[in-house]
């Protein structure tokens, strides 16, 4: 949510930046609302203290009846006000955040930039096959027994595959919580950032919907799970509940920054994806990911991202995938996002890149309707700036890690980073 004083002030900005960002909110009428909104206040302010004057002594029987009068003014005009804040903050919740000048303007991802390439695309001297054909022929992926059990768009990961999932995990919380690595990691990008370790955390996979929509996250709600028993929804990622966890909490100067690194199975539908991506475990309604939430100061909130972005090359290096790095451009930015970038991996058999790794800095667009602050040592306090990445779409890396290191005879090289936590496996056969 954006500072009601900053709309006031920079309506064309405001507007414009709906408009870049292809959203429809009616500026317009937001303010004339907020003025409405400021005028009952004060009306209300008003009366309150007429009556609280008129209430101190003893008063006379002309001033009860007249308090009693200014009483019901006051519900009236409550009533009022209570019905028009509703109206007023859905079209506050419906602004998208500010955008940072270097984002690139266009409609949709054809028009997203890319910033560099890492790795040259894996060559072979043989057809290269996609990761379900290779998952397949192991017995290591098992879609068709999943369409049985559950339906399209599940499958059963086994064996070694199964045990790439936890290497993965155990490779990304060894460099994010060493700092040791992730003083490496700053200086050779130069970063101006403390080299604090994340916290592990296992977050619960289930959110209020109000909580959800606080987040910013509800939306599109057609690509959500929802429990109507419990009023419920599946979160689609770690983030989902691990951005509240300080949800109306005043943080200390000491906290910052505070980050976590955490691991969850998320959920999506995939709407509006019939026939894209059927095969295999690409494109799939259940999955596993490692998610960095990050709360910092609001001048550091930028460079926290660029360092998060630093890890996620890291990690991308240490398994040896060529990808490149893309800079969203307006129109394929969530609404929350200030600045959003992506990591798309080489995919052999797909012959393309495709993306397995978002970094989301949001200002405080999210802190603001969470209510998170942090009180600094002048005791003013203001509201944290908060980042969300990838670490690990597990399912994807999974895919790109068996399509770059595929033989011909259908086997698959385990990275070296990752071979320590398979016993020292060097190939799943």
């Amino acid at each position: 949510m954006l500072d009601i004083k900053y709309i006031r002030e920079h309506v064309n900005e405001i507007k414009e930046n709906c408009e870049k960002r292809r959203v429809v909110v009616d500026v317009d009428k937001l303010l004339g609302l907020d003025k409405e909104q400021r005028d009952l206040r004060q009306q209300i302010d008003t009366l309150r203290a007429e009556r609280n004057k008129k209430s101190r002594g003893k008063p006379t029987p002309e001033e009860i009846d007249k308090m009693k009068t200014v009483g019901g003014e006051i519900a009236k005009l409550e009533k009022e006000f209570s019905e028009g804040e509703g109206e007023f903050t859905a079209l506050m919740y419906g602004l998208p955040n500010l955008t940072h000048p270097d984002v690139p303007a266009g409609k949709d991802e054809s028009e997203n930039q890319v910033v560099r390439k890492v790795g040259e695309p894996t060559t072979f001297s043989f057809q290269p096959k996609e990761h379900y054909e290779l998952g397949e022929a192991l017995g290591m992926i098992d879609i068709e027994r999943a369409a049985k059990v559950t339906g399209s768009r599940f499958g059963y990961l086994k064996g070694d595959i199964a045990r790439l999932e936890f290497a993965l995990i155990q490779h990304a919380l060894s460099v994010v919580t060493d700092e040791r690595v992730l003083q490496e990691i700053i200086a050779k990008k130069n970063l101006t950032v403390p080299a604090k370790p994340f916290t592990p955390v296992v977050p619960p996979v289930m959110i209020r919907p109000d909580v959800m929509h606080r987040m910013g996250r509800l939306e599109p709600k057609e690509e959500r799970y929802h429990i109507p028993s419990d009023d419920l929804y599946l979160v689609g990622s770690a983030e989902h509940t691990l951005g509240p966890m300080h949800m109306d909490e005043t943080l200390t100067e000491a906290d910052l920054p505070l980050r976590y690194i955490g691991f969850s199975t998320a959920f999506r539908r995939e709407a509006g994806s019939y026939g894209k991506d059927t095969k295999g475990i690409l494109r799939v309604h259940q999955f596993d990911k490692l998610e960095i939430e990050s709360f910092t100061f609001p001048e550091h909130g930028e460079a926290e991202q660029d360092f998060i972005i630093a890890i996620q090359e890291y990690l991308m290096q240490s398994l040896g995938i060529p990808y490149q790095v893309i800079f969203n451009c307006t129109g394929d930015m969530g609404a929350p996002d200030y600045r959003q970038f992506d990591i798309e991996s080489w995919l052999p058999g797909q012959n393309r890149y495709r993306e397995t790794h978002t970094s989301d800095y949001m200002t405080d667009f999210q802190s603001r309707r969470l209510n998170i602050r942090v009180r600094r040592k002048n005791d003013e306090t203001e509201f944290v700036h908060m980042n969300d990445a990838t670490t690990f779409a597990i399912g994807r890396t999974l895919i790109a890690i068996m399509e770059n290191y595929q033989e011909q005879d259908g086997t698959i090289r385990i990275p070296d980073v990752l071979q320590q936590y398979m016993s020292g496996k060097t190939v799943i056969q």
